[in-house]
C-alpha cells in the first residue's frame, strides 16, 4: 500500500486500529493508543498526527534513520508509518523546555517567560 492511502485512511478508526496490529507489535498500538487519549485524541488520529509531525519537525538525522529504515524494510508504508510514530511517541515523552529547563542560564533569552524575578 502506498504511504498516501495509509494516510487517508488513518481517518478511520477500524482501519487504524488494524493497521496498527498489522505492525506485528501490539504494545505500539496501545502506546498509540494512550498517547491519544492523552491528547483527547483517538488511536486513529494520533497515527496520522504521528506523521505530519515527523514531516514539521523531524531533524535532518532523523530523516536519515527513516531513509535508512525504508533500505531494510520489506513494506515501505509500514515502516515508515511504524518510524513515524516511533518519533511522535518520543517526542511526546520528551520534557519540555520549561519542564527541562532551557539552558539559557535564566536569562534574556527571549524565547520564553522565566517567570517573576
Amino acid at each position: 500500500m502506498l504511504l498516501g492511502v495509509l494516510l487517508r485512511h488513518l481517518q478511520d478508526q477500524r482501519f487504524a486500529q488494524e493497521t496498527l496490529f498489522a505492525l506485528g507489535d501490539v504494545t505500539l498500538a496501545a502506546r498509540v493508543a494512550q498517547a491519544g487519549a492523552r491528547f483527547g485524541e483517538s488511536a486513529a488520529d494520533y497515527a496520522a498526527g504521528a506523521c505530519a509531525r515527523f514531516s514539521d519537525g523531524a531533524s535532518d538525522e532523523d530523516w536519515l534513520a527513516l531513509m535508512t529504515a525504508l533500505e531494510r524494510g520489506s513494506d515501505p508504508a509500514a515502516t515508515c508509518l511504524r518510524a513515524m510514530i516511533d518519533w511522535s511517541l518520543k517526542q511526546d515523552a520528551a520534557p519540555s523546555p520549561e519542564e527541562a529547563g532551557c539552558g539559557c542560564g535564566g536569562g534574556g533569552c527571549g524565547g520564553h517567560d522565566h517567570g517573576p524575578g
